[in-house]
């Protein structure tokens, strides 16, 4: 029983190392278009209720949290799909592999709001030009798993990011999220459809 106890966990292993070499084509093109025009709406709707210029965080991430968390719970669901159709056996292993990379990077998003807009409200401004620069660490740490050109989205989001920050206050108008997430989302779309394409044609 022992040795067919360590059979298993060698093959669990195996099965983990080849997750973590392989290309991950969980994530749907489609539907990270989708989270870019979902972050041009958010800069609309913001637009409409805040203004060009914010005072309340509280409003403002009355705004962009449940956008992100829709566009999360989006990218998860569909993933899981396609890593079912596409992976197959391996699904569970590639979509481990997968959140591995991002989720701790939107853990410390998530956990420097709450410190930010608790502790230091004033500093609240530098918010979208730090989630731009934590997100672009989730893109870094991704590249292995998914298509080269995604390496150049995470340039687009470490610039969005400084440009945020050095625009100080300007930040929270609707565009300082609206055009880096918009525009970055779309070009990961891009990235994922021409990469997974040229994948099928080697």
């Amino acid at each position: 029983m022992g040795e067919l106890h360590r059979a298993l966990s060698d093959i669990r292993s195996i099965r983990g190392q080849l997750a973590r070499g392989m290309e991950f084509r969980g994530y749907g093109p489609a539907t990270l278009a989708v989270t870019g025009l979902a972050a041009c709406i958010a800069s609309l709707v913001q637009w409409s209720w805040l203004g060009a210029s914010v005072r309340n965080i509280h409003a403002y991430l009355a705004v962009w949290a449940p956008t992100a968390a829709i566009c999360f719970t989006l990218i998860v669901v569909e993933a899981h799909r396609r890593a079912t159709r596409v992976h197959a056996g391996l699904a569970p292993q590639m979509m481990r592999a997968a959140l591995e990379q991002f989720l701790p990077p939107l853990s410390v998003g998530l956990l420097l709001t709450v410190v930010i807009c608790t502790r230091s409200p004033r500093v609240c401004w530098m918010l979208p030009g730090l989630w731009q620069l934590i997100f672009s660490l989730g893109v870094f740490a991704s590249c292995r798993l998914l298509p080269a050109p995604i390496f150049a989205v995470g340039i687009w989001y470490l610039a969005c990011g400084l440009t945020c920050l050095a625009l100080g206050s300007e930040a929270l108008s609707p565009w300082g999220m609206g055009v880096p997430f918009g525009i970055g989302q779309l070009l990961v779309a891009l990235a994922l459809h021409h990469g997974y394409r040229r994948n099928e044609l080697a």
